[in-house]
């Protein structure tokens, strides 16, 4: 462990603008505390569902998992995303990166919604995601068959996103809460192997708080990113708050030796997210969380995941990409 501790600026890759109720603190509260965190840059999404307020509830629920009313696909989420973007002071707009994220995944029509959206806010868009498919207690609350990142309707969702040069967020669970193996894991590693333009953001590295409330640990979590990054060069894994306990450090607070290693040898692979949903108190905490990590690699690793290697998974040159296909 060095002895000083060092600086770092961040970028939050994963940062949701509005919660499950498609509500927000707003933009001017996210930028005080962006300020307030160090954190330079965000990856700004909406929540591609929204939670029903169900007439056989009587209390308004505070989360998606708050009672067993249903969640529905919410495409007007990325309208906020956009007017929210679009107002903001134009010197603090190079800090935000808008991904697109209302759509439903099982539904082979996303595609074109996706372009429509591209056309009217032509540059605005720089990723797509966080696209939910296995998604813990809230794939059962949806209606419809559980979504899956390897849908026929995700495959034409990832043929867009190489011709437009986008990066795909997925949330795939790699296992169901009770399966102690990677029971989802072709789900995944199939549009990786088939999609090798594509540069493929996995959300919490496959994990989720409620796989952990009943598993505790993934122990075939290591070897099975081990292989996955070494197979594909187009995967990338969001260290977001699930992954750093167990993972990343023990319950004291110590950072794992062995994922030390795996970043050290992906150093370009790694980016860390807040996944804070509409409200941005926690940002600071989220991401300063990760400094006893950062702190056990090389210098120049900890700075690249700690902000360089989000920015260097956005299209590159916007003004360069194809235009939408009517």
């Amino acid at each position: 462990m060095p002895l000083l501790a060092r600086d770092y600026v961040y970028s939050d890759a994963h940062l949701h603008y509005v919660d499950f109720f498609q509500e927000t603190e707003g933009m001017q509260a996210l930028l005080d505390k962006m300020d307030e965190s160090g954190v330079e840059h965000v990856m700004l999404s909406g929540i591609p569902v929204a939670k029903k307020w169900s007439e056989n509830e009587p209390k308004r629920p505070r989360y998606y998992a708050g009672d067993d009313g249903s969640a529905y696909w919410f495409s007007a989420t990325d309208l906020l995303v956009a007017d929210a973007y679009q107002n903001l002071p134009t010197e603090q707009k190079s800090r935000f990166h808008p991904f697109l994220s209302g759509f439903n995944p099982n539904d082979k029509n996303s595609d074109a919604h996706i372009r429509r959206m591209l056309a009217l806010y032509p540059g605005l868009w720089q990723g797509i995601g966080e696209v939910f498919t296995r998604h813990d207690d809230l794939t059962a609350l949806i209606h419809g068959e559980p979504p899956r990142a390897n849908s026929d309707a995700m495959d034409r969702v990832y043929t867009l996103a190489a011709e437009y040069d986008l990066p795909v967020m997925v949330h795939s669970n790699i296992t169901s809460q009770r399966e102690r193996n990677p029971l989802y894991l072709q789900e995944i590693e199939e549009p990786l192997r088939n999609h090798p333009r594509v540069r493929f953001i996995w959300a919490h590295a496959g994990t989720s708080m409620e796989v952990h409330r009943h598993q505790t640990k993934l122990e075939f979590l290591l070897p099975t990113l081990q292989r996955m990054l070494k197979a594909y060069p187009n995967l990338y894994i969001d260290l977001s708050w699930t992954v750093r306990e167990p993972y990343l450090v023990d319950s004291e607070g110590n950072p794992n030796p062995e994922w030390v290693q795996l970043v050290e040898d992906y150093p370009d692979r790694f980016m860390l997210g807040s996944d804070v949903v509409g409200h941005f108190d926690s940002v600071s905490k989220y991401m300063h969380g990760f400094d006893v990590f950062l702190d056990a690699l090389p210098e120049d690793v900890a700075h690249k995941v700690a902000r360089d290697n989000f920015l260097a998974v956005l299209p590159q040159e916007q003004e360069d990409l194809p235009q939408p296909v009517e």
